[in-house]
């Protein structure tokens, strides 16, 4: 592909990485077989890994000159991409994670959008695929409306403007102009460049061309610490950003809190009988979690009836520990300064 007869621009992969020795090396094998035809380099910001990530990585890099590997002594997702964008030397900057394995025509594809587009950003599918029973039930979660409710960049859609974007694929010089990720966020920071993005006239861009595979938290703990985290950072963000957060942010902590209203009711309504109280049709508020565990099993039957009993046994788990982790992580981070939850906060 050329751009009006010039040179294909060159690209930057850019990957923040900690504690991540059993997926990186896919990862970065993923980018060196991009069949992209212009310059490219791959900059991971390493952070204190202590699980032989670091030196893995110092082997690949001096193996190939096209990987450079530079601190990010901070830690974090945001400082992580900020230290690798400023190192960069291309006009082009794609954003990779060290879960995701990128297909060989990505960066083919992206840079053609992000020119016929106009885009500040452009971004496409997440696809999760799972290897063990409870891999490939957090993966049928991420794609499923029962799970994280289906919006474009988990279950696809129509190519044009979008809110946000998986991943991303950015000029340069855009990224500089709106003053790179937000350090002070440590999830939910690539919602919140996108809005500075969109606010100063830029256009984020969602197509169903673009397909990553994503590799899933390995084990439940990992999995609710990842969503707990998540869902603090969205509370924040929406106390923050009260005008542009839709709807659906907050099904979660509704449900949540919901539940738990449900559940008080119920204990109170119960006590009531047995005490021969008038309050005793307070039981009635055991329907509220009633209904939504018939919600998860009915879910998860519908969508993992054809994945194995395993798989469908782990996601009956999954499903609520999705979303009462989010949401029990909202409400948190809505009433809390979440940048004081140093614990909660994930990288």
């Amino acid at each position: 592909m050329q751009t009006d007869g010039q040179p294909l621009p060159g690209v930057s992969y850019v990957m923040p990485v900690l504690n991540e020795v059993t997926e990186v090396r896919a990862a970065v094998a993923s980018l060196l077989d991009q069949d992209y035809a212009g310059p490219f380099e791959v900059i991971l910001a390493l952070g204190p890994s202590i699980d032989g990530t670091n030196e893995l990585v110092a082997e690949m890099s001096a193996s190939d000159p096209r990987i450079r590997a530079i601190e990010n002594p901070v830690g974090s997702t945001p400082a992580g991409l900020n230290v690798a964008i400023r190192a960069s030397e291309h006009p082009v900057v794609v954003r990779v994670d060290a879960h995701s394995v990128l297909p060989r025509d990505y960066t083919s594809i992206a840079v053609r959008v992000l020119l016929e587009s106009g885009a500040d950003n452009v971004g496409g599918i997440m696809r999760a695929e799972g290897r063990t029973p409870f891999e490939k039930a957090v993966a049928l979660a991420y794609g499923s409306r029962v799970g994280l409710g289906g919006t474009p960049h988990h279950v696809g859609g129509t190519a044009g403007p979008a809110e946000t974007a998986y991943l991303g694929v950015f000029r340069r010089d855009r990224l500089f102009e709106v003053g790179l990720f937000d350090e002070g966020i440590k999830r939910g920071q690539d919602w919140e460049l996108n809005r500075r993005l969109r606010q100063t006239g830029g256009t984020v861009w969602f197509t169903p061309e673009l397909v990553v595979t994503y590799r899933p938290r390995p084990s439940l703990k990992r999995l609710v610490r990842q969503f707990v985290a998540t869902g603090l950072w969205r509370g924040e963000l929406a106390r923050r950003f009260p005008a542009n957060n839709g709807l659906r942010y907050f099904v979660p902590p509704a449900m949540v809190a919901a539940m738990a209203l449900g559940i008080v009711a119920g204990l109170v309504g119960v006590v009531g009988a047995v005490l021969g109280s008038p309050v005793a049709w307070a039981v009635l508020g055991f329907v509220v979690p009633a209904v939504y565990l018939l919600f998860v099993v009915a879910g998860s039957v519908a969508v993992a009836r054809r994945s194995g009993l395993p798989t469908l046994l782990w996601l009956l788990v999954v499903l609520p520990c999705i979303h009462v982790g989010w949401g029990l992580g909202f409400i948190i981070g809505f009433l809390t300064r979440t940048s004081e939850l140093t614990t909660h906060t994930g990288r």
